[in-house]
């Protein structure tokens, strides 16, 4: 990655160039090419300023950070960049998971998924007696018992219900029904 460092009320050395080429080239991991504009201000003597604008493929990122010591400055713009970098990375993965069912159903096919890396681990398994009762006394029983949710067997339908509690403080039920 081109790099153009710029100084403000400081004088730039070799140590300042080094450990911000060394912090921009960790960015490396995450594009093939690129440049990168860092501007390094001394304010008041007091405040050491760090700004970095990284632009690849028509994408620009920035980041400030103020600190007391330049190097960490530069440490915290580097982070704030990556994390931006990780955050756009998500999304692109993403879109192209969207882009690739959309085709896949265009033309009729299977969409193809893949199998998680890890199988699924479970920490803990809990056996429940599951006992007939109305939404009403589910929501009851979960509350009482401290719990989120509660699985339980409906007095009317007679088949396996979910009882949740929303962020809102209301409660959601799940009720199943069978396929198309």
């Amino acid at each position: 990655m081109k790099l153009r460092i710029t100084a403000k009320n400081i004088r730039l050395t070799e140590a300042i160039k080094e450990f911000t080429q060394g912090k921009v080239d960790k960015l490396d991991k995450f594009f093939e090419d690129g440049r990168a504009e860092v501007v390094l201000t001394v304010d008041r003597k007091i405040y050491q300023r760090a700004e970095i604008t990284i632009h690849v493929r028509g994408k620009k990122f920035t980041a400030k950070a103020v600190e007391g010591d330049l190097y960490k400055a530069i440490d915290g713009a580097i982070l704030k960049i990556e994390a931006q970098v990780r955050k756009n990375k998500g999304k692109n993965v993403a879109n192209k998971k969207v882009a690739r069912e959309d085709i896949a159903a265009f033309y009729g096919a299977p969409a193809l998924t893949l199998a998680p890396e890890n199988d699924v681990k479970f920490s803990v398994i809990k056996q429940v007696e599951v006992l007939p009762m109305n939404p009403e006394d589910a929501a009851y029983e979960m509350e009482r018992l401290g719990y989120t949710f509660w699985m339980f067997l409906d007095e009317g339908s007679k088949q396996i219900n979910l009882i949740f509690k929303r962020l809102d403080g209301t409660y959601g039920l799940i009720q199943p029904v069978k396929a198309k």
